[in-house]
């Protein structure tokens, strides 16, 4: 769901400038006669102080996969099972090595060989590239791979993320398949001819036809405090121009004290207070300092502004999570996106949601394409679009998974959920070096 802004921005002080002090005997009013006391010629002015400039953003190192096969396939729990045990396997073994260095093509000598090594142990490099210490094409192609399956850009260098990536113990890796594995097995999803799978670890949307990814899309999912949860639903509508009703949670956590220090904040977001009946409440009606906001809905206006974009994908459940736009689409941009309040906010909604329409009638050519949907948001009216065939929904949370017998992908543990086999990770003898 969207997060409401916080705090007000800090707003520049103006800051008087001071006056010289007139002497005791000065007549008020009167200019001062020039003495020793005051400079001859004019008064120089202190430089101004250079204007501070924001650090440049850090360089984007997550990419979207751009592998045709999906997250989630049937077979997927059986495959990402048997490769926790292919990875238990490696660890009992010793690991692999895990305090590589920064290295890059044309490095050479011992921490070369320990790279090779590494990525042959998981599978990246075929065993007879697995030794030698000069830099190769082959070693590069590894490096692709190994940054492939982990959601991360193929650059061939290894360093930040991928540095940190490459040392993560086996250990870790089979509890991170292990897990998943686990949370699959209790999953219940129809599989359609068309789908679309939300992998909450790797912030992305996949939509899927005939066992294939036809668009992938970049998302911002639930923070660690209001994580997205593991569902499985049908996508039934497309809404334009929604309202957003502010959920109680950020009513109470949010919206209360904020109007506490700035009681024009709703009106500023256009966001009413309606009674059970419909009818709207002055925000000054409201006493601040309690809780009796709850009692009532807050509903944002549609339009510009609107916490949820112009587009709102409706696959309704008892959590009452969607997928949204957002009039924040720069986040889009960071590594990090785990920013929402549970719900699932996608980057190009317009080309997912002209996906989902495929074969519903309507638009003023017949069909709901990118543009008759935008120029029915340009009405500034809500609008709603049924699916004439719903689709299939999943969200779930794979931080390592298999669709075959190669290396497994992985992704980052944010909500801290992977704890199958914590105590055998744990007890696994140290990695080799």
């Amino acid at each position: 769901m969207p997060s409401q802004p916080g705090a007000a921005s800090s707003a520049p002080v103006a800051v008087p400038t001071a006056s010289p002090t007139p002497p005791a005997n000065a007549i008020q009013g009167a200019t001062p006669a020039a003495s020793a006391a005051t400079p001859a010629g004019p008064v120089a002015t202190p430089p101004p102080k250079p204007r501070k400039v924001a650090p440049p953003p850090p360089p984007l190192e997550t990419a979207l996969s751009a592998d045709p096969e999906p997250t989630l396939l049937p077979n997927t729990f059986f495959a990402t099972a048997k490769a926790s045990e292919r990875y238990a396997a490696i660890a009992d073994a010793g690991g692999w090595p895990t305090d590589l260095v920064a290295l890059h093509p044309g490095a050479k000598g011992a921490e070369v060989a320990k790279l090779r090594r590494r990525l042959a142990i998981e599978g990246d490099l075929e065993a007879q590239h697995s030794t030698g210490k000069a830099w190769d094409a082959e070693l590069t192609a590894a490096v692709k791979r190994f940054q492939a399956r982990m959601g991360l850009k193929q650059t061939g260098i290894v360093a930040g993320a991928t540095l940190k990536a490459i040392n993560v113990p086996a250990s870790v890796r089979f509890r991170e398949l292990a897990s998943s594995a686990n949370r699959l097995a209790g999953a219940n999803f129809a599989f359609d001819d068309r789908y679309v799978v939300v992998n909450l670890p790797s912030t992305s949307v996949e939509a899927i036809e005939n066992g294939r990814v036809v668009h992938r899309y970049v998302a911002i999912v639930g923070d660690p405090e209001h994580p997205s949860p593991e569902i499985a639903a049908h996508i039934q509508v497309v809404n334009l121009n929604p309202t957003w009703t502010v959920p109680v949670s950020i009513i109470k956590k949010e919206i209360i004290p904020r109007m506490q220090r700035d009681p024009g904040y709703l009106t500023r977001q256009k966001i009413r207070i309606l009674d059970s009946s419909g009818q709207e409440i002055n925000p000054k009606a409201i006493n601040w300092s309690s809780e009796r906001a709850v009692n009532y809905t807050l509903r944002q206006d549609s339009g510009a502004g609107n916490s949820l974009g112009t587009i709102r994908i409706g696959m309704p459940n008892k959590l009452a999570v969607y997928m949204h736009d957002t009039p924040s689409k720069r986040l889009f941009g960071a590594d990090y996106r785990f920013l929402s309040h549970g719900c699932v906010r996608v980057q190009g909604v317009y080309d997912y949601a002209e996906w989902l329409l495929q074969g519903t009638p309507g638009g003023p050519n017949g069909v709901w394409d990118k543009a008759a949907m935008q120029a029915k948001v340009k009405e500034g009216a809500p609008f709603d679009i049924r699916l004439l065939k719903p689709v299939p929904v999943i969200w779930v949370y794979l931080t390592g998974w298999s669709n075959g017998d190669g290396p497994a992908n992985f992704r980052d543990d944010v909500y801290g959920l992977d704890t199958v086999g914590e105590a055998q990770a744990s007890a696994q003898p140290a990695p080799t070096q």
